[in-house]
C-alpha cells in the first residue's frame, strides 16, 4: 500500500527492521517517501510481487512476523491465480517464518478471507490465535492502512486472523 502502516509500526518500534512488498510501482514510491520524510533508517520498501519475493529473497526462518493487509482480491476467475494468497505463498510464509513468528492477516473481502481460512487451516503449523481486537481509531494514523480508513469510513466489515508459527 502506501505505507501507512510501515510508518506507525517502524515508529513506533525502532529496533526491528521493516521490509514493505507493494506490486504498484507508484504505491511503493509513494510508501517510501513516507518512511523516508520521517527519516526512518529501520524500513525499505520493495516494488514488486510478494510472492516472489518471498519465495526467492527472503532466507529461512528469518522473520520474526508476516504482516499481509488487504491484499487485492482480484473478483475475476480468471485472474484469481494472481492472488498473492495460496498455497505457495503459506508454503514460504512457514519457510521464512522463526519458531513462534507471527502471521497477522486482514482484509474487508469475506470470500477471500474464507479461501484464506481454508487454506491456514490445511497447514497445522500454524496454530490460530485470538483474533486482534479491531482499535477505535482516534485520529487517521490509528487505522493499519490506507484501505482500512477508507472501508471503515464506509462502514464496512474488516476480517482479521493472527496465526503463530509452531
Amino acid at each position: 500500500g502506501k505505507g501507512l502502516f510501515l510508518d506507525n509500526a517502524a515508529a513506533r518500534q525502532p529496533n526491528h527492521h521493516f521490509v514493505g512488498v507493494e506490486v504498484a510501482r507508484k504505491f511503493a514510491h509513494l510508501a517510501a517517501e513516507r518512511v523516508a520524510k520521517k527519516g526512518l533508517t529501520n524500513v525499505r520498501v520493495v516494488a514488486g510481487d510478494g510472492r516472489r519475493f518471498l519465495a526467492q529473497f527472503v532466507p529461512e526462518a528469518s522473520l520474526h512476523t508476516v504482516h499481509i493487509y488487504f491484499p487485492d482480491p482480484w473478483w475475476k476467475k480468471r485472474h484469481k491465480k494472481r492472488r498473492v494468497f495460496c498455497e505457495s505463498f503459506v508454503q514460504d510464509v512457514a519457510r521464512t517464518l522463526r519458531p513462534g513468528g507471527d502471521f497477522r492477516i486482514a482484509t474487508d473481502v469475506e470470500e477471500y478471507f474464507g479461501v484464506m481460512q481454508t487454506l491456514m487451516a490445511s497447514h497445522p503449523e500454524f496454530l490460530p490465535q485470538p483474533p486482534p481486537e479491531p482499535n477505535t481509531p482516534e485520529h487517521d494514523l490509528d487505522y493499519l492502512t490506507n484501505f482500512e480508513r477508507k472501508y471503515r469510513i464506509q462502514g464496512r466489515p474488516i476480517y482479521r486472523a493472527h496465526y503463530r508459527f509452531r
